[in-house]
């Protein structure tokens, strides 16, 4: 499968999961809103959710697919299977353990997690109550982790990024079914996170099964291999997840802010979630095997290649997804605004929607760059990397946060995603393990000016369709649906104009490649 095969076939699916995910923030919206119990419910979601994002969507697979396929490649499908087997019940018996104890602690953990919640009487204990009910949810995705690297490494993409489908399936009927008051429908959600961790273990585990690699517990065993994974996914766990940590950090300096201010940067996040995942997730994914494969067979040329179109296509959709927040207003009012998601909430919202944007490309480079450094075993110096921004992070969030509130958290962590890439890619270029070539030069030259005509063509398109629209009945979704259509097409025409990208090679590089 070639790179962009594999991009398609993870971003389809994460693109399908974001819709999903969009339909229930907006049912979150409407019967949460931004108050206390919306408050408490991002605090229990985001807990799990964290370690979710740390191992199914970054450190695990860093660590497990290289050594799952170097098993393979080296000792046959028997070995990496049993490899498999171990590391699955090794994590099984440690997660159990883990997330007992946090159960017992959460007392004594939810200060820490949420301060301001002390402020409100009643909200510390609800935030608890909520959070013990959702964890056990990572018991599941951690395991669902493994499954996909697993399934990734074998060349099977789809399945595992299908996951999140269910997660968000699940939530949206948790909530229908036993939504009512704020607190039943927070209640509700955090049974449905615990639930939908299972159904999509479940899900693995029949597509484990299909591939011919089912993953059954074993005895716990502390293997070579094993050993190694875990020396390996620790320092990884941290310096593929400088997002997930930042915006745990932003999440309690935000209860400290106001109240709704956890509920507007959870909003303005879900939204940026869409093309991180869609674009970041997706092109991080598939490069790993394949820049792994690539050094393996002794195919540096092609290994740089596989950067090069990687970065090459990330930007072509990242850019023009960061432009679109020049419409950000219009797009969290049409999104979340009804029910007890008021105007004062939308206009929140879409100012930390800005500055989370302004770090969208910067995010989804980490996301691009990691697996350069993963790939040839180096889990050192991404952590050293991540450990500068995230101290930036922290101090950025103290310094910003008391002038710009909730907004000053989310523009401190796209500053420190910035520092975080750029010391990314001077590294690892230093090194001679990535150079840009001419293509890429000239490509993205063209894919920032072609960005620039859009965000210009979005701000023009904004006032007219707006006050055109006005009165009209349902004019804020027809408005923003002309005005994303618009800048797209404006976009596409650009970049075509200027060269950054073609019909006929964005069709070739969808090609089955040849055996």
């Amino acid at each position: 499968m070639n790179l962009m095969r594999a991009v398609s076939a993870i971003g389809g699916m994460t693109m399908l999961s974001r819709l999903f995910g969009f339909i229930r923030d907006i049912l979150i919206a409407n019967y949460l809103g931004a108050g206390a119990a919306a408050d408490c419910f991002v605090v229990a979601f985001r807990f799990p959710n964290l370690f979710r994002r740390l191992f199914a969507e970054g450190a695990f697979s860093a660590a497990f697919v290289p050594l799952f396929s170097r098993a393979y490649e080296s000792d046959g499908a028997a070995a990496a299977k049993e490899f498999a087997e171990q590391a699955f019940s090794v994590l099984a018996v440690l997660l159990i353990v883990f997330i007992a104890a946090i159960e017992l602690a959460m007392p004594w953990l939810m200060p820490f997690l949420a301060p301001g919640f002390d402020a409100v009487p009643g909200k510390m204990a609800l935030a608890g109550e909520f959070t013990r009910i959702a964890f056990p949810y990572l018991f599941f995705i951690s395991l669902v982790s493994l499954q996909s690297g697993v399934l990734n490494a074998l060349g099977k993409f789809a399945a595992a990024a299908a996951a999140p489908v269910l997660l968000n399936l699940t939530l949206i009927a948790a909530l229908m079914t036993f939504g009512g008051t704020d607190e039943m429908s927070g209640r509700a959600l955090s049974w449905g996170v615990a639930v939908a961790g299972a159904v999509q273990f479940l899900w693995l585990v029949h597509h484990c099964r299909r591939a011919g690699f089912p993953i059954r517990f074993v005895r716990p065993r502390l293997t070579d291999r094993v050993r190694l994974l875990g020396r390996r996914v620790v320092p990884v766990m941290f310096g593929a997840s400088l997002y997930q940590i930042n915006l745990l950090i932003g999440t309690i300096l935000a209860t400290l802010v106001a109240e709704g201010a956890v509920s507007y940067l959870y909003y303005a996040d879900r939204l940026v979630q869409l093309p991180l995942g869609v674009v970041g997730i997706a092109v991080g994914t598939a490069l790993l095997p394949m820049i792994s494969r690539h050094l393996e067979a002794g195919r540096v040329d092609a290994a740089d290649d596989a950067q090069n179109r990687g970065t090459e296509f990330a930007l072509l959709l990242t850019l023009p997804a960061a432009a679109l927040m020049v419409i950000a207003e219009p797009i969290v009012v049409t999104l979340f605004e009804r029910g007890a998601f008021d105007a004062t909430a939308s206009q929140a919202t879409a100012a930390a929607l800005v500055a989370y944007a302004a770090g969208l490309p910067a995010y989804v480079g980490i996301r691009v760059f990691t697996p350069g450094y993963f790939a040839r075993e180096d889990t050192v110096t991404p952590v050293r990397i991540a450990a500068i921004a995230m101290i930036a992070n922290i101090a950025l969030n103290l310094i910003l946060m008391r002038p710009l509130g909730h907004v000053g958290i989310a523009l401190a962590s796209s500053i420190s995603a910035w520092i975080n890439v750029l010391v990314l890619v001077v590294i690892l270029a230093r090194r001679g393990h990535y150079q840009t070539d001419a293509r890429f030069r000239r490509r993205a030259l063209g894919i920032v000016s072609a960005t620039a005509i859009m965000a210009v063509a979005l701000h023009a398109g904004q006032s007219v369709l707006m006050a055109w629209l006005q009165g009209i009945r349902h004019g804020d979704a027809i408005g923003l649906t002309a005005l994303v259509v618009g800048g797209g097409l404006v976009y596409a025409a650009a970049a075509r104009m200027l060269g950054a990208a073609t019909l006929a090679e964005f069709k070739a590089a969808f090609r089955r490649a040849p055996a």
